[in-house]
């Protein structure tokens, strides 16, 4: 592709502030990559210098034209011995979303891209909605949290939903591979940053708002905003799957031109039957425009109806068979680190690992748990380092309340003390007066002595859930990122348990 063509995306937009002086001795040069990092840089590459909060790329733009840069696209003014292959525009982050869907020559409108945003929920949406593609005929890919699937192929996520080259490149794998659909999380950031500006959805999905990201966002406000911004992308003739109970439900519906609500409390277009919960899934007759339907999911707990009421009125939107919809359903056997199971009948209690890691994820994978144990509750659980601070004592205040016994430890510290972070979580448990809070209560910074701890002090009958880190096979302590498994910490503890019976 020249650089011409995809300058003249940037001119469309009127995003170009200065265009390079000197000539047309770039317009004719083929682009071979668009960058946002210097040390990627490649012969026939633009780069695109961001602002970051700490950096700003614009610093490394000759770095960039030394290793072979075509141009720099930048915000800033251009120094005078590059101006010929400089181009300032008013928004970087826009102008790199431009450029990376221009090149990757938009994959986004060769298939049926499902845009996925909220709180909680994202990830398990997506893979249902994936599911239920891939049942209804439609190879799909996907984009989120726990990976980035393509075709058969699984790669570990970077982000919930990466910068704009990396997207386009990825989908335009997709779509070079065969699939004509894919499931993608987009994370409030990716939204505030511009990574999907550029890109055709099909469909967009919210899940809820809850308290999450404020070190990023300025308030709850800003947050919605952020999230608001997929719908304000949507075509007018695209569906918006919103959740009727989420208080932010009305306003958001106000924004879209093909609303269709989903939700178990109040009135919607999709709604469930009468539930049931156990450990071993979910299943409930719902209604939709379309007729009526039977799911079957081995997903377990009240989060988990809104998650299939999601993907059903999703595929229900797009056309796809009911049959389609319910086998879909049907085949995800689980997602890593979603109320994940990892503990086995021979144990004698069970033992969950979830992602959990606001307040609101908390209460409820806490309230789904409470009726499925005929013991204790144990919550095992901590906070994020150098991260939004206020939801600490949230987090305490909610394991206080619904959990029998608690076990604060380390999450990702990063570059925090884990001891303060914990002190800043038990601020939030009011004392019960019921109960001695040094035998209900217990602070043990190191995670795996946590999780084997609470193991330990498991009876039979008992639930240890162990929350916040889910799929993540790393805790990051300080600068160091180390491999760690709350699934296999988890399995360890319990082979030693089994091997040790009555050992406490």
């Amino acid at each position: 592709m020249t650089w011409s063509a995809l300058f003249a995306l940037l001119v469309a937009r009127s995003l170009v502030a200065r265009a390079p002086q000197g000539g047309d001795g770039l317009a004719a040069q083929t682009v071979t990559g668009i960058a946002y990092d210097s040390r990627r840089v490649s012969p026939g590459h633009v780069f695109v210098a961001l602002r970051g909060l700490r950096t700003d790329g614009a610093g490394f733009a000759r770095q960039a034209l030394d290793r072979g840069a075509l141009c720099v696209v930048a915000e800033q003014p251009a120094p005078g011995d590059v101006a010929d292959r400089w181009v300032q525009v008013h928004d970087g982050r826009l102008a790199l979303a431009l450029l990376a869907d221009g090149f990757q020559r938009h994959p986004s409108g060769e298939m049926q891209v499902v845009g996925i945003t909220g709180t909680n929920g994202k990830t398990t949406t997506a893979h249902l909605v994936a599911s239920v593609f891939d049942a209804a005929g439609l190879p799909s890919g996907l984009l989120g949290t726990v990976g980035y699937r393509i075709g058969g192929e699984v790669r570990p996520a970077t982000h919930t939903t990466p910068e704009a080259p990396d997207v386009q490149a990825l989908l335009r794998e997709m779509v070079d591979g065969g699939c004509t659909a894919c499931a993608m999380e987009v994370s409030s950031h990716a939204l505030s940053l511009r990574r999907v500006d550029g890109m055709t959805f099909a469909a967009a999905v919210f899940t809820n708002l809850t308290r999450d990201h404020l070190d990023f966002h300025e308030n709850m406000e800003a947050y919605y905003l952020a999230k608001r911004r997929l719908f304000e992308m949507l075509p007018r003739s695209a569906p918006a799957l919103i959740n009727a109970d989420d208080p932010r439900a009305a306003a958001l519906i106000e924004t879209c031109g093909r609303p269709m609500t989903y939700g178990v409390s109040r009135p919607a277009d999709v709604s469930p039957g009468p539930l049931s919960y156990s450990l071993d899934g979910l299943a409930f007759d719902v209604r939709t425009p379309r007729g009526a339907l039977h799911v079957r999911s081995s997903l377990v707990g009240r989060p988990n109806v809104y998650n299939v009421l999601a993907a059903v009125a999703t595929a229900v939107a797009l056309d796809l068979p009911l049959a389609a919809i319910e086998h879909g359903i049907a085949a995800l056997p689980g997602v890593p680190g979603r109320f994940e199971v990892v503990s086995a009948a021979a144990d004698g209690l069970t033992v969950i690992v979830d992602y959990a890691h606001t307040d609101d994820a908390l209460r409820n994978v806490l309230e789904t748990a409470r009726p499925l144990t005929s013991g204790r509750l144990i919550t095992v659980f901590g906070c994020g380092g150098d991260r939004d601070r206020t939801k600490r004592p949230l987090m305490g205040a909610v394991a206080g309340r619904l959990s029998d016994l608690i076990l604060i430890t380390s999450d990702n510290p990063r570059g925090e003390d884990p001891a303060r972070i914990i002190e800043d979580v038990q601020r939030g448990i009011t004392p019960d007066t019921r109960k001695d809070s040094s035998q209900r209560i217990l602070a043990i910074v190191d995670r795996r002595a946590a999780i084997v701890r609470a193991i330990e002090l498991a009876r039979p009958g008992d639930l240890v859930l162990i929350a916040g880190k889910g799929h993540e096979t790393y805790q990051i302590i300080g600068d160091q990122v180390l491999p760690f498994d709350d699934a296999a910490v988890a399995r360890d503890g319990l082979a030693r348990r089994r091997s040790n019976p009555g050992v406490v």
